[in-house]
This record gives C-alpha cells, structure tokens and sequence, in this order.
C-alpha cells in the first residue's frame, strides 16, 4: 500500500516538474516575443524620428533665353505660300534642351499686335501669332510682355497681345488688360514651391498713357508688388528690361535695381535689352543674369556680337533652410542666318568652323563675359 502510494507521489511530483518547466518555457517565450516586439517599436519609432528630421526638398529647374526679335527678314523667311508662318525649323536644334526644364522663360521682344494692324519689323514691331504658338510647342511657359517695343502698334496691339497670350497655357507678365490685373501679383505652383513672376522695363519707346499697358519699373512699385506676395511664395522671380543696347558690362542702374531687389528678397533677376550676352553672377543670395542677349533675331547682320545669345539654365532648390541654386547650365547660342535668309538658332556645341570661323575662341571670348571675366 505504501509502495503504491509512493508511486503515486512520485507521478504528481514529475507531473507538477513538467507543468512548471512547461510555463517557464512558455513564458520565457512570450517574454523575447515581447523583447522582439519592443525593438521593432523602437526601430520603426526611431526611424520615423529620422525621416521627420530629414530636410524636405523641393526642386524646379528653369531654363532662360533672351529676346524673341522677330525682324522683317525672319518672318519672311517663316512665310508660307497660303500667307501663314512656319517658325520650327528655327528652332530644333534647341528643341532638346529646352523640353527638359519645368519653366521655360523668354522676353517677347516684338509685340504679338494681330494681322489686323499689319505684320512688321523694325522699327515698329508687330509680329504673327505664329511665332507664339512655336514657343508654347517648344515649352516656353514664362513670357515677359515688358519691353521697349510693347506698345509699338499702340494700345490695340498691346490688347491683342495680352488676348493671345491668355488663350495658351502660359505665365505672362509685364503687360495687361487693365489696372485691377496689373495690381493682382499671381502666385504659380511648380513641383510643390510656390512662386510669384513679375516683369518690369525701365526702357519705352513710346509714351506710356495706361500704366498697365506696361510696367514701367520704379522703386516703390516694385516693393509694393513684393510685399503683397513674399509672406505666401518660397520664390520671386523679376525679368528686368533695362541697360544699355550694345554693352557687354552692365551699367551703374542695372547694379542699383539688382542690390535693391535683391534687399526686397527677390531670388532670381532676368535681365535683357542689351542685345549682347553680359554676366551672370550673385548679389548678396540673388541669381542675378543681366542680359540673354538675342535668341532669334536679324541682328547678326549688324554685328557678331548682337548674334550671340545665352541660354542660361538651374535648378531651384527650397528645403528648410530656405532656398539655394544647383546644377547651373550655360551655353551660348548663335542666331544663324546666311545673308538674312535660312535662320537657325544653333547651340555653340553644334557649330562647326564652316557655320562659324573660329568658333571655338569665340565661345572663350564669350563665356568669359558670361563669366563675368573669370
């Protein structure tokens, strides 16, 4: 009797042996899946931390180009035999270059005035709609309507070409409609930056009767359009018509709005009217180009150095330690003609000796003003 007790006591103590060891497994078990658990919490909390910390870029590349001059000698040249105007083939060497920017600027030199009042050249501009529509198939989006020939043709042109330019996807600035558009400073979203646009000349060659018609630029409308916008944009961009016609080096007035500019917390200065290539440089945290020269005109006719243009291209950097320039561009342009016919605007790096003699120094020559002497 007692043996089977014994045995009995020994059945519930190996019993009771296996339970606990069981549990302890068990529990042990729950414990590192709960140790696993935690650290997975904590790498996921610690990488959540990271990527919160990391800067948030946004970028927006933007290329530029000088004056669209439209000379009798280049639309005839676009001239079809049913009277309309074919500008393309002027245009598909730099076709490539272009379309790979987001904002493509150009100064639209010779009014878009309609055919109404007559297509013409020097010294008063009104150019066919057919050159607009070639820029807008090549990509270009910001347009400054703020130039020395806007109101060549008079009001009715400066309307139709305020009309044109509303009827296609673009920006446009520098000319309007009426007083309440010329006061409205629209905000454009490009890649998630917010940006404002603005156009101005200091230059007219005839009276100004409506200022919105042009924008004429002074100090005080510059600051006031500035400060309507600059509380709800990351980047102000300002096209310049201003300086000195034939001048490589920028004049003392061109210095002055670019210093004032620049102190309002304008981020990129687009200058043209020269007809010449003049620096790019920086002044104080402002992109500061101060002359494209000429993109498509007859100029070349007059001197080598009005046939030469810039296409200046960047990308425009905003994180939260505010806004930056990457990946600078520059590369000169000819606007090629052979004795006023057969135009071509031809990038330096698709010139030969035979379309350009010594080309090669030439681009030296040139770079080093763009350079501003470096």
């Amino acid at each position: 009797m007692k043996k089977r007790r014994l045995k009995k006591s020994v059945y519930i103590v190996f019993f009771v042996i296996f339970a606990l060891t069981i549990g302890i497994v068990i529990l042990s078990q729950n414990q590192n899946e709960k140790n696993v658990d935690k650290s997975k919490d904590d790498v996921n909390e610690y990488t959540d931390k990271v990527v919160e910390e990391l800067p948030k870029e946004k970028r927006m590349s933007i290329i530029s180009v000088g004056d669209i001059l439209i000379h009798e000698s280049v639309y005839k040249d676009a001239e079809k035999e049913d009277g309309t105007y074919d500008f393309h083939y002027m245009f598909t060497d730099i076709e490539p270059i272009i379309k790979k920017y987001d904002l493509k600027f150009c100064n639209q030199e010779s009014n878009i005035g309609g055919k109404t009042l007559g297509i013409s050249g020097y010294p008063s501009f009104n150019s066919p709609d057919e050159i607009g529509d070639e820029l807008v198939s090549l990509g270009f989006n910001l347009i400054s309507l703020a130039n020395n020939h806007t109101l060549d043709k008079g009001e009715d042109a400066a309307l139709y070409s305020n009309s044109y330019w509303k009827s296609k996807n673009v920006n446009f600035a520098g000319s309007y409609s009426s007083s309440e558009e010329r006061n409205e400073v629209k905000i454009y979203e490009q890649n998630g930056i917010k940006y404002a646009f603005l156009a101005y000349t200091t230059i007219s060659n005839a009276k100004v009767r409506k200022d919105y018609l042009l924008n004429m630029y002074s100090a005080d409308k510059a600051k006031e359009d500035i400060e309507k916008v600059k509380d709800q944009v990351d980047v102000i961009l300002v096209s310049m018509h201003w300086g000195v016609e034939d001048t490589n080096t920028p004049t003392e007035s061109q210095r002055q709005i670019a210093d004032y500019l620049s102190s309002l917390g304008v981020n990129m200065i687009i200058g043209h009217h020269p007809h010449v290539v003049q620096p790019v440089e920086y002044v104080n945290d402002t992109l500061v180009i101060y002359s494209l020269g000429n993109f498509i005109s007859n100029q070349l006719s007059i001197d080598l150095n009005n046939g030469i243009g810039l296409m200046y291209g960047i990308d425009i950097v905003l994180d939260d330690s505010g806004v930056r320039f990457e990946n600078e561009y520059k590369e000169l342009v000819l606007a090629y003609s052979e004795k006023s016919t057969n135009f071509k605007v031809i990038p330096f790096s698709k010139l030969s000796d035979s379309l350009l003699n010594n080309y090669k120094s030439i681009e030296q020559e040139y770079m080093n003003i763009v350079n501003g002497g470096e």
